[in-house]
């Protein structure tokens, strides 16, 4: 009979928690039995309860790895006088461990990860695992076979039965494509897959209405969400504007821009998992109230440093500025129309105020939430996005994003001359998209809300970064036709190969769960993910892979550009480094050679 249980799940290697199962301990004792020719069941079953009464006092408050369980199980068959038993089950132990290591050191040998300068500092600003002194404990590489192997893991979740090489082949896949610079998952994956957090989402959105209530639960999700490596994105929209009615204080309302000034300041004060500030992206819709108060916000650069903005534009007011005509502002909390505005004016102090401070960006909200943008429309509309604005989300939605790397499928065919790989592209994309929906599956989330909403919908963004690094090496000037075109053919090959990736995931694994209710449900398709690709803007993972970011041009031949770095410092204070960017050395050699010929 199995001892009573206080533990209740353990943390497998690859940072999975599961249920805890007695059983599976008895077993392994068992077949430990076995190897020296003791075959007496009840006495597995016997040193079993003696580990799980070890494992209760000495984890009754936290929970146990499948090392810590080991280790147990080994000291009580030694502590009985089964020491050969102990033997017999710490080499099979090693000899695991050893088939794996084995087998990334051949891969290690057959893959070189080229890293620039840049690349390093950055991996071991922000990146590779150190110990509490700030002493870095693994290479790049072991990073990569870190992330590989935490993320391959979830296969075990779709298929219970997978053999070691048949997951050891998922993980080389994964591997390679990390290891070689063709694809990489956001930083909050790269840093915590395989870590305790095993957060690995970056972007969420948190819903916000009209109450303080509701206020400070999002505030408060929003410190978990920053503690744990990600950024959010707010709809400020149903807050009642400055100086409205408020009923239970018979006073008056100090508008969404004071609350965001709340959440600014709380931001400030965590440090994303230790690596990084937080990131917010605060919306207001054209028709509110304090629409002119928002769009001038940060014209001071000093308001909202943790915030972008974006100004959430209607079909409405876009008619009204095409006709030169006043649209309507609303009050959120009545619905009234309570004043006027020229269309045209308000454009014209978005369009000044972006040009000076780079804020506030536009987002058509009527446009994301069409039969194109909104693939749920029956469960509600999307309201906000992720800190950058890529990625258009329902409340309490996560995504995980990747990029592919362009320079990895340009291949040279001598002479300076280069073509660009389409069947290896293609490859690229189903493995990422494949990676992806696997860091849905291992990734822990900060909230409940965020784990059933994120699951239910199973979005990824897959992207592409070093746009302009191919142009170059093209021969195809950035702002060329050839370019436009070019990018139109290579978007829709990504979408195209990614629908196929993601249909075929969906016949293995099913769709996703909330298919029934998506537009989708009309179709033939049956997707594993609710949306696919986006664009990032690659800012760090971009400097690792040394390519041009996401799809920005290339500004200047040389720059320096400045990060900011963690040292592991307890202080407040922000250490940076210059990063020097010089772009197509070889080609400036080449030109200088000529020119003093």
């Amino acid at each position: 009979m199995s001892q009573p249980n206080i533990i209740t799940k353990i943390i497998k290697r690859d940072g999975r928690i599961v249920i805890f199962d007695q059983d599976k301990i008895t077993q392994a004792i068992y077949r430990a039995l076995r190897s020296v020719r003791e075959t007496n069941v009840l006495l597995a079953q016997e040193v079993s309860d003696k580990v799980v009464e070890v494992l209760n006092d000495r984890f009754s408050n936290s929970v146990p790895g499948v090392e810590d369980i080991q280790d147990v199980v080994v000291s009580i068959l030694s502590a009985i006088g089964y020491e050969e038993v102990a033997r017999s089950y710490q080499e099979y132990r090693e000899k695991r461990a050893f088939i794996r290591e084995a087998k990334y050191w051949l891969l290690a040998r057959d893959i070189r990860t080229k890293l620039s300068e840049n690349s390093v500092k950055v991996l071991e600003s922000r990146y590779l695992r150190k110990s509490e002194d700030g002493k870095i404990l693994e290479t790049a590489q072991e990073l990569f076979k870190r992330v590989a192997h935490n993320i391959a893991s979830a296969e075990k979740n779709f298929n219970p039965s997978i053999t070691d090489d048949e997951l050891f082949r998922v993980e080389e896949k994964f591997y390679r494509m990390m290891a070689q610079l063709e694809f990489l998952p956001n930083s909050p994956t790269l840093m915590n897959a395989g870590n305790y957090l095993q957060q690995l989402s970056a972007c969420f959105v948190l819903p916000i209405n009209d109450s303080l209530l509701s206020i400070f639960e999002a505030l408060k999700q929003t410190a978990l969400i920053h503690q744990s490596g990600g950024g959010t994105g707010f709809d400020f929209s149903h807050l009642r504007p400055h100086g409205d009615f408020v009923k239970t204080t018979a006073g008056v309302a100090s508008g969404p821009i004071s609350f965001m000034r709340i959440f600014d300041s709380a931001t400030q004060e965590i440090k994303q998992g230790s690596f990084r500030r937080g990131a917010n992206m605060g919306i207001l819709r054209v028709d509110h109230p304090d629409i002119l108060e928002f769009i001038a916000v940060k014209a001071d650069n000093k308001t909202l440093q943790n915030f972008n903005i974006s100004v959430a534009i209607t079909n409405e007011f876009m008619e009204a500025y095409e006709k030169d005509e006043m649209y309507p502002l609303r009050n959120p909390r009545t619905g009234q129309v309570i004043e006027k505005l020229s269309a045209r004016m308000v454009f014209d102090c978005i369009a000044r105020t972006a040009w000076t401070t780079g804020d506030p960006g536009l987002l058509f909200i009527d446009r994301m939430n069409d039969e194109r943008g909104n693939p749920v429309p029956s469960l509600g509309r999307i309201e906000a996005t992720n800190p950058c604005g890529e990625i258009p989300m329902l409340a309490y939605e996560s995504c995980n994003l990747g990029s592919i790397n362009l320079n990895a499928v340009l291949k040279e065919e001598g002479e300076g001359k280069c073509v660009f790989d389409w069947d290896g592209f293609g490859t690229l994309v189903h493995n990422a998209v494949h990676f992806l929906d696997n860091v849905i599956e291992m990734s822990r989330y900060p909230l409940n809300e965020i784990d059933q909403a994120t699951r239910s919908m199973r979005r990824i963004g897959l992207g592409i970064m070093g746009w302009a690094d191919i142009l170059m090496k093209l021969g195809i000037p950035y702002d060329a036709e050839e370019a436009y075109e070019f990018a139109g053919r290579l978007m829709k090959f990504v979408q195209d190969e990614a629908r196929r990736a993601s249909d075929e995931l969906g016949k293995l694994r099913g769709p996703f769960p909330n298919y029934t209710y998506s537009i989708f449900v009309h179709t033939d398709r049956k997707p594993r993910n609710a949306a696919l690709t986006t664009i990032a803007p690659t800012g760090t993972i971009s400097v690792i892979s040394d390519c041009s970011s996401g799809i920005e041009p290339i500004f200047a031949l040389a720059y320096i550009r400045k990060a900011r770095l963690n040292r592991g410092a307890r202080d407040d204070k922000d250490e940076w480094v210059d990063l020097l960017e010089v772009k197509f050395r070889k080609k400036l050699k080449k030109s200088s050679a000529s020119q003093w010929k």
